[in-house]
């Protein structure tokens, strides 16, 4: 039987790319990933992380994020 292995994520603070996925924001912030689709979707998410669909995905800006959460950039 095969295990379910989570994905590693860096410390917030040790990001460096300017997008993160809407899995990696989930894991930042604390909430599922649907939560943030669907303020993606109805135009809720916090002033000054807009979302940028490429790809037909959404990706975040990571500084925003840091800025939102409170995390040195």
């Amino acid at each position: 039987m095969s295990q379910r292995t989570e994905p590693k994520y860096l410390p917030l603070h040790e990001v460096t790319k300017p997008l993160l996925t809407t899995g990696e924001l989930a894991h930042y912030s604390n909430l599922k990933p649907q939560t943030w689709r669907a303020k993606a979707c109805m135009g809720t998410y916090p002033e000054g992380v807009t979302p940028l669909r490429l790809g037909g995905r959404l990706n975040w800006p990571t500084a925003a994020v840091k800025k939102l959460l409170g995390v040195p950039a």
